[in-house]
């Protein structure tokens, strides 16, 4: 971890962290859990995180593909400072109007998935299966959280390479 980024890591991990019993996505209980819609709603820290997630977008990125819900807003206010534009991307495709998995334009494009935290990856996976198959080309993926619990290699396995701003060993270290 870059020592300027420790200050952030600790702020993220004072601001999102909390304990009890958790079921996560990939089925698994953990007794920490990283509420990433705390450090979504200060529009202080989102900003900061977004300015430190910049440099991490693949150069070749035409667009920005904010995974629903937690991807949406890292993904707009990382629209605003990178000056590319963003898809709101579904878990699944709607069932009625225009019945789109991702809304904001076309995916038939090179994106970078923008998602909050990787566990397992599952929901990465999905989606960017999912999007492929509507035409889409995958550059990258990028979170803020990697919980370091199998998602890089899992990703992998699918051709998509993570790029995490820190990982659950960064934010606890950032704090001891």
């Amino acid at each position: 971890m870059v020592i300027h980024q420790t200050g952030l890591a600790r702020r993220i991990y004072q601001t999102s962290r909390i304990t009890g019993s958790f079921r996560l996505r990939s089925g698994v209980t953990s007794h920490e859990y990283f509420d990433k819609y705390l450090f979504e709603a200060e529009p202080k820290l989102l900003q900061d995180i977004a300015q430190a997630l910049l440099p991490l977008i693949p150069k070749n990125a035409e667009v920005l593909a904010g995974l629903e819900m937690g991807g949406i807003p890292i993904a707009t206010v990382l629209s605003q400072m990178s000056g590319l534009p963003t898809l709101f991307v579904r878990k699944t495709a709607k069932e009625h109007g225009t019945c789109k998995l991702a809304e904001g334009g076309s995916v038939q494009r090179r994106l970078v998935i923008v998602e909050d935290v990787v566990t397992s990856g599952g929901q990465i996976i999905e989606s960017a299966r999912a999007l492929r198959q509507s035409g889409a080309e995958i550059v990258g993926v990028l979170s803020v959280i990697d919980r370091e619990a199998g998602g890089v290699d899992n990703l992998y396995r699918e051709n998509l390479n993570l790029k995490s701003l820190f990982t659950m060993t960064d934010l606890k270290m950032a704090v001891a």
